[in-house]
């Protein structure tokens, strides 16, 4: 079942001049929380559209914000920044309109095999040329399927969200409710026009299979199906970049916090794969060097309720180092707490070790309910 956001469809007005972001229109969606599975560092990728003659296919899945310049045109036409297709046409001087079934289309591998819990439509700048309507379908295809592959017919195609008005210059939301894991997606823009970004918020539903045959292996990594339940402060950056693939690239790649004035620290609480025995952490702070963690302590517990305990005791952290750790013995629960003091912040987090037998267990039976 898909839930639209209807406060912000219909028309937007033309570019006046000035900040061009002033008169976007965008809401606190209820899903933004999860991790972006069409996040680029994951994988994500528009492996293939009909069209893209305005503007290319990948600048949908772009990190940031859509930038416009109004000065800047080319052999085309107006350079935009995000996926645009021609104008539709009719068949004939007498039938010179689209049909009804008439659309445009795109096809996003997922970063990240997973449940998707939202998804936004964004259509910064697109004022007159964004898509009259959208729709959003979802697949799970095993492998590295060609386009060719997940356009034949024996592909099964769900409605995550059905063809709805969005409007333009502003960020369309929709919740989606469907209890399946999914690898791609068919974004549909009927019957033709612009959209900025795209972003599909959702939960990682790793393949068990494939944890199993790696045995050791980074546990709370997102990719993995690890998880940011919560955190103190996200002033500065998402909590979530600490579990992205590889190394931080920049400062604002990993999580940092406001500068505390009382005698409280900050923190971030994760939930593992699955129950897992921890052998291994490394708390990494690149590019963190004026502004990183004093000190950092681990805590781990078993499910929602088990108690606290503490793994790593509280460590001095030195600034754009990644530090490791080996731990006495198997450390073994589902949910891992990171204390930092005062404020700071770290940029990666990696806690290595391996699936217990119960943790095992009850990731293939949850694989399977998803329709793995």
């Amino acid at each position: 079942m898909t839930v639209s956001i209807p406060s912000f469809t219909g028309d937007a007005d033309p570019f006046g001049g000035g900040d061009p972001y002033a008169d976007y229109r965008t809401a606190d969606f209820p899903f933004v929380h999860y991790a972006d599975l069409a996040d680029r560092r994951l994988g994500a990728a528009v492996i293939a559209a009909n069209d893209e003659f305005f503007a290319e296919r990948e600048n949908m899945l772009k990190p940031g914000p859509a930038e416009f310049d109004p000065e800047r045109f080319g052999h085309k036409g107006k350079i935009m920044d995000g996926w645009e297709t021609r104008r539709r046409r009719g068949v004939s001087a007498a039938r010179p309109h689209p049909t009804e079934d008439d659309h445009d289309w795109a096809l996003v591998r997922l970063g990240a095999p997973g449940v998707v819990r939202g998804i936004v439509v964004d259509t910064a700048h697109f004022r007159g040329n964004y898509p009259q309507a959208v729709s959003v379908e979802a697949a799970s295809v095993p492998g590295s399927p060609s386009p060719e592959d997940l356009l034949g017919g024996d592909v099964k195609w769900t409605t995550l969200v059905r063809r709805t008005a969005i409007g333009g210059h502003a960020a369309n939301g929709f919740a989606v409710d469907v209890e399946q894991r999914f690898t791609h997606l068919r974004v549909n823009q009927h019957p033709d026009g612009g959209i900025a970004r795209l972003r599909v918020y959702g939960e990682v539903a790793p393949d068990p299979a494939w944890l199993a045959a790696l045995g050791t292996f980074d546990v709370v990594a997102l990719e993995n199906g690890g998880q940011v339940e919560d955190a103190s402060d996200r002033f500065y950056s998402p909590a979530t970049n600490t579990i992205q693939p590889g190394r931080s690239r920049q400062m604002d790649d990993g999580w940092e916090t406001r500068r505390r004035r009382d005698k409280g620290n900050d923190w971030i609480r994760y939930q593992l794969v699955e129950q897992s025995a921890i052998r291994a952490v490394e708390i990494d702070t690149a590019y963190l060097k004026g502004n990183s963690a004093g000190w950092a302590a681990v805590s781990l517990r078993d499910g929602e309720k088990g108690e606290w305990v503490e793994v790593l005791p509280r460590t001095r952290l030195q600034p754009d180092t990644n530090h490791r750790f080996v731990l006495d013995a198997p450390a073994v629960g589902t949910r891992v707490r990171v204390d930092i003091y005062p404020d700071g912040g770290i940029s990666r987090l990696r806690l290595f070790g391996s699936l217990t037998a119960e943790g095992a267990s009850r990731l293939a039976a949850r694989h399977q309910e998803l329709g793995g």
